[in-house]
């Protein structure tokens, strides 16, 4: 019988690519075009395209302006490193690694094995070493680092649920950015004090006269304002892992839209941040209400987390970053 390929074998039609992010091996079609399928290992889309991994990268590569200037504040607050480690130390780094051991599923090469690829991708394109992650059943969309001398990222199942492959990379390498830049400390404080303030450890956590101590000395409301503005600078670290400002462009618009997200314009969204930052800039009561509002969350707008990668790409700072790898 006759073959219809006239006689080509399916080695011939076939041809091996290596993922660019997580190194596997795949068999694609000749002919392949970029995007066409995903990496059987971390399940990103396939890529002829170089993804650049830095050997030396540092915290000062990329950490935004506010981050430095609010944590330098932070820092000129008397007793700030040693009240906040007795403060952890009586509340038990332990207890927070035992509880999502107990209550969560730990992420490992087998359990997950996809989300652990995009896990070792985020670290060893900024260089750190890989922490333990976890997936907490939780509908907030949402996701956090805590621990001290052993972080942990913990990701919401709201989180996996809402996000594609690129965008959950793009959240993983996000976190893993609060580990790089040396945040885990102060940003596991910032949030017990959050959990302290709605009464929800309020019972539990011994240790009353350290956290009156730090109330009083005014190191809560620098510790929220400073873990605000972190999460610009962990914005920074997701782009140089996916190298794809609309990767984190489209996790923000989720964030904003939420499951409507996939009705949204994304180049109108794009346009709504620079617009917000225009009229930030130059209105003075713009400005005003955006900061107040602001004040009383956990992470700075989303438009406005956008806005900030935006303008950093457009400066061409992110590039120069880009060159060192």
């Amino acid at each position: 019988m006759a073959t219809k390929n006239n006689g080509e074998s399916a080695s011939t039609r076939n041809k091996t690519l290596r993922c660019r992010m997580c190194g596997q091996k795949n068999t694609v079609k000749s002919g392949y075009k970029n995007g066409e399928a995903k990496c059987g290992k971390c399940k990103l889309p396939l890529s002829d395209e170089f993804h650049k991994k830095f050997a030396d990268l540092t915290k000062h590569d990329y950490v935004h302006p506010a981050d430095s200037k609010a944590l330098a504040a932070l820092r000129a607050i008397p007793g700030i490193d040693s009240g906040l480690k007795r403060l952890l130390k009586v509340t038990g780094e332990s207890a927070i690694r035992v509880t999502f051991m107990a209550s969560a599923v730990k992420v490992t090469p087998k359990q997950c094995p996809d989300l652990h690829a995009k896990l070792q991708i985020a670290c060893t394109t900024l260089g750190v070493d890989m922490p333990d992650m976890f997936i907490q059943q939780n509908p907030i969309v949402n996701a956090f680092t805590g621990g001290v001398d052993k972080p942990i990222i913990v990701l919401h199942s709201g989180l996996l649920e809402r996000l594609n492959d690129e965008e959950t990379l793009a959240v993983i390498a996000h976190e893993v950015g609060h580990i790089h830049a040396e945040h885990v400390l102060y940003l596991t404080a910032a949030r017990l004090f959050e959990a302290l303030a709605n009464g929800a450890l309020a019972t539990v956590i011994p240790g009353s006269d350290i956290i009156k101590f730090l109330i009083s000395a005014g190191i809560n409301s620098a510790l929220l304002a400073w873990a605000r503005r972190a999460e610009l600078s962990c914005d920074r670290a997701a782009l140089l892992v996916t190298q794809d400002k609309h990767v984190v462009g489209k996790t923000m618009m989720k964030l904003a839209g939420g499951t409507l997200a996939s009705k949204i314009d994304y180049d109108l969204f794009l346009e709504q941040a620079r617009d917000f930052q225009k009229v930030y800039d130059e209105k003075v009561i713009d400005k005003f209400w955006a900061d107040i509002i602001n004040a009383g969350l956990s992470h700075p707008f989303p438009i406005w987390r956008v806005s900030e990668i935006l303008n950093w790409v457009e400066k061409g700072e992110y590039e120069e970053v880009l060159q060192k790898a």
